[in-house]
């Protein structure tokens, strides 16, 4: 029997993807106050990258997630995902936690699991829950889960410095996420924050002829 709890949980999040698809103008997000942009880089290899600061259990960012995802292979941007746990949420620190655990294994592996937890997140009401969605997603992929998950605290280190990375940049809510451009000849660091993520592509679009590289163009209009 579902708990009267969880249902309310689902009800939200179906109001909530309503509202998303619907999302006026009025509701983009407040600018971060940038103080440092250490973080707002392109690594090697990229053109474009999409530097994301968010929380396992953020609603919206549950939602944006396949959404960025399908913008960074279409782009062919480098996806860098830090991790910013809030303070209201029960479960969300632990899933980070868990995250950079799976990541030890492969990189490719960790953003699995985070993929997996926001396509489930309406199912994860406490940090029970999220140990058994976490313990099959090992068991399905033939990873053998330990009983204690970070007995030296280095991983609870990490997800720790990403957060205070995060409010040094400004990051107040989540998903807050930059498009990062490698601009040819130029020393500064070149992004802009998404405010608005119906205005995702278009602004790919923007960045992208602003790297000046023929090839990627080409691409994106595949």
């Amino acid at each position: 029997m579902v708990s009267r709890r969880r249902f309310a949980l689902f009800v939200l999040a179906a109001l909530f993807v309503v509202y998303c698809g619907l999302r006026p103008a009025q509701a983009q997000q407040v600018p971060a106050q940038v103080h440092d942009t250490s973080a707002l880089k392109v690594p090697p290899g990229y053109h474009i990258a999409l530097v994301e600061f968010a929380d396992l259990e953020c609603p919206m960012c549950a939602h944006e997630n396949p959404i960025l995802k399908q913008a960074a292979e279409q782009y062919h941007a480098a996806w860098v995902r830090h991790d910013f746990p809030l303070p209201m949420h029960n479960w969300s620190f632990q899933a980070a936690v868990y995250a950079r655990w799976f990541d030890t294994k492969a990189k490719k592996t960790g953003d699995e699991y985070r993929d997996a937890v926001f396509a489930n997140q309406v199912n994860i009401e406490t940090k029970a829950d999220l140990q058994s969605a976490t313990a099959k997603f090992a068991k399905d992929r033939g990873i053998d889960l330990p009983f204690v998950i970070d007995p030296q605290g280095r991983l609870e280190a990490d997800v720790r410095a990403d957060v205070a990375l995060g409010d040094r940049m400004g990051v107040h809510e989540t998903p807050t996420v930059w498009i990062v451009i490698d601009k040819a000849g130029s020393g500064a660091p070149n992004y802009e924050q998404v405010l608005d993520f119906n205005k995702l592509y278009s602004m790919l679009d923007e960045a992208q002829a602003q790297t000046q590289s023929p090839h990627t163009v080409a691409r994106a209009k595949k």
